[in-house]
This record gives C-alpha cells, sequence and structure tokens, in this order.
C-alpha cells in the first residue's frame, strides 16, 4: 500500500510530533510572558504586548510564516555580506519551532490573561498576608486555578498549532505533509498519501484530546459543576 514510502511517512510524522510540542513549550512561554505583562507590566510595555498580539492574530499564519522564516534570511544575508563572512542559512526545522513559536505565543497570551483574571484577586492578598512569598503565590494559588480555566484554551491552542504545522513544509521541512507529497509525487498516487496524512493528523489530535480530557478532570476535581 505505502509501495516502500512508509519509513518516510514515519519520519515525517516524528518530525511533526517533534515540531508542534516544541513549537507549543515555546508558545506557553511567550503567552506567560506576554500575559504577565498585560496585565502587570508598565504601559509601555502593555502598548507592545497589544501591537503583538493584535499584529499577529489579524494576518494570517501562511503570511506571516512567510515574513519570517524569507524575512530573517534575508536579514541574515545582509549582514554577512556586509561583513563579508560566510553566509548563514536558517536550519528549517529551527525555523518551523521559532515561527510557529511566536505566532502562536499571541494566542496564548489572550488565553493566559483571561486564565489569570478569572482567578479572585482576593486570594492572592490572601496569600501575601500568610506570609507566602510572591513566587509561592503564583505556584500554590495562582497557578493551579488559572490552568483549570486556561485548559480549554490550551487545548484548542494545541490543536491549532498541531495542524499549522503543514505550512511549515512550504519552508523545505520534511514534514508529514512534504513527506506525502513526495511520496505523492513518486507514486502518481496523491490521493492515497494525501488520504494517509489527514488520517495520522485526526489520530494525533484525537490523542491529543484524551489527553487533554484528563487534564481538565484533574484540575477541576473537587470543584463543584453548576447547572447552566
Amino acid at each position: 500500500m505505502l509501495k516502500g514510502y512508509g519509513g518516510l511517512i514515519l519520519d515525517g510524522t516524528l518530525t511533526t510530533i517533534s515540531l508542534a510540542l516544541l513549537s507549543v513549550v515555546i508558545a506557553i512561554v511567550i503567552g506567560l510572558a506576554v500575559a504577565g505583562i498585560k496585565l502587570f507590566g508598565p504601559a509601555f510595555g502593555r502598548v507592545l504586548a497589544d501591537v503583538y498580539t493584535t499584529f499577529i492574530r489579524g494576518v494570517p499564519d501562511l503570511v506571516l510564516m512567510l515574513l519570517i522564516f524569507f524575512g530573517l534570511q534575508s536579514l541574515l544575508n545582509q549582514v554577512t555580506a556586509f561583513f563579508n563572512i560566510e553566509i548563514i542559512t536558517i536550519d528549517p526545522f529551527v525555523a518551523g519551532v521559532a515561527t510557529l513559536g511566536f505566532i502562536y505565543g499571541a494566542y496564548f497570551a489572550e488565553t493566559f490573561r483571561g486564565a489569570f483574571m478569572m482567578v479572585p484577586k482576593g486570594q492572592l492578598e490572601s496569600g501575601l498576608a500568610f506570609g507566602l512569598s510572591p513566587g509561592q503565590v503564583f505556584r500554590l494559588i495562582l497557578f493551579p486555578q488559572m490552568m483549570r480555566h486556561a485548559l480549554p484554551g490550551i487545548g484548542n491552542n494545541w490543536q491549532i498549532t498541531l495542524k499549522a504545522t503543514a505550512l511549515v513544509s512550504i519552508i523545505g521541512l520534511s514534514d508529514l505533509v512534504r513527506a506525502a507529497q513526495v511520496a505523492g509525487k513518486a507514486t502518481y498516487d496523491f490521493f492515497t498519501f494525501s488520504l494517509l496524512a489527514a488520517a495520522i493528523y485526526l489520530v494525533l489530535t484525537t490523542l491529543s484530546n484524551i489527553l487533554l480530557s484528563y487534564l481538565e478532570r484533574r484540575y477541576t476535581a473537587g470543584v463543584r459543576q453548576t447547572a447552566l
């Protein structure tokens, strides 16, 4: 059925999973930082954070990826030419991780900002009044409750990021989509390999849903659910 291209599809799948996981880690770090600046940062920092999230969420992901990847490569070429040094080529995997992390950091920022705002300020003030350090207040009070409110948004952003990894094929990374394209072109059977890629993405998103459902149950344990 796979006509000798099973290994290529497997490698592409593993690359896609690695790309998605690393991108989400970067996006979460950026999201937490930007959300913190929006809520607690100085006025100038809040303006920059608003510009970042507004621009990222207002421009299509494909256009952003082209701008960031090729724009950064062009800038590096100009710098290397100016200093008369060897041209630096950006690794497609590194570029894909950094680009996706930067793009979806804006979406995670809004998710975390909304979750932070759901935690009553009185609980944070009470923690400080009882002698807890700001770090302990964050770890013991703010973070567990914030995660309960943020998990649905985190799950949605993860699913979008996972599917958005298909975009990295345009910058030459051998991910699942590119592997399916190569196999389809070589065998003149694009439909079969495209269908296989879609099935693999469906399996990955389904497994992700199962894990996210478990995390939601864990973080909502002991919380009374009110009827609507």
